[in-house]
């Protein structure tokens, strides 16, 4: 059946009582993972087609892409980059067959743990940055594995920009805002929103399902130019 998502399931009940902890080393230890070349290939074609004026947004984690083009074409002026690790989710950008692609876009093949950290030291700042139903490994052994208490997390506010994650599962959220709060120094607050024209299939599917939709909106360049 279509309307049937479920919420995910934990025994944890609130932020996890080691994500300070966690993100606090992640700030402390420097990350030096090698890159991977089909990494930095992947990096170099996203943005060889961008006339490095317009403004960027990144779709991280995109998918099927259905996301991505719903915001090329919703921002025709900016250059939007869909990142996805899975080969067979970005072949399956159906029902939009390349002669109705917006070509203000690139969809590309590439670990956001390498991706991001190449963005970063390239000094790229982006416009929107999108985080839209991530994996939430909801097992409390599990908390490593969430974007927000992994080592490459730091990297991800010195983008810049407009940043948003959403999620079904209100912790994930949650945490997502604590974890940003530590690394900004600021309020990072996060909501239940309604969806009257969703973004993703799973966005879709979860509103049809009578499911609470939650996100996190920052404006980080904003942070930026009002230092505490």
């Amino acid at each position: 059946m279509y309307a049937n998502s479920r919420i995910p399931e934990s025994a944890q009940q609130g932020v996890h009582e080691h994500l300070v902890e966690l993100v606090a080393k992640h700030v402390r230890c420097e990350f030096r993972k090698p890159y991977l070349d089909y990494n930095k290939a992947a990096f170099e074609h996203s943005l060889a087609g961008w006339d490095g004026k317009a403004p960027l947004i990144l779709d991280a984690g995109c998918g099927v892409g259905h996301s991505t083009i719903q915001l090329a074409r919703a921002f025709p002026d900016h250059w939007v980059i869909g990142v996805d690790q899975s080969e067979d989710r970005l072949t399956r950008k159906k029902p939009y067959p390349d002669a109705l692609m917006p070509t203000n876009l690139v969809f590309v093949r590439a670990d956001l743990v390498d991706y991001w950290r190449l963005m970063a030291e390239a000094g790229i700042r982006l416009a929107r940055h999108y985080i839209l139903y991530p994996n939430p490994w909801p097992k409390i052994g599990h908390l490593a594995r969430r974007w927000h208490a992994h080592p490459v997390f730091p990297f991800v506010p010195r983008l810049g920009g407009r940043l948003e994650c959403r999620s079904n599962w209100n912790i994930y959220v949650e945490e997502f805002s604590a974890a940003l709060s530590l690394l900004t120094g600021r309020p990072a607050p996060f909501e239940a929103f309604e969806a009257p024209s969703p973004l993703t299939p799973f966005e879709r599917k979860y509103r049809d399902s009578g499911q609470t939709l939650y996100r996190c909106v920052v404006e980080l360049d904003h942070l930026e130019e009002n230092p505490s």
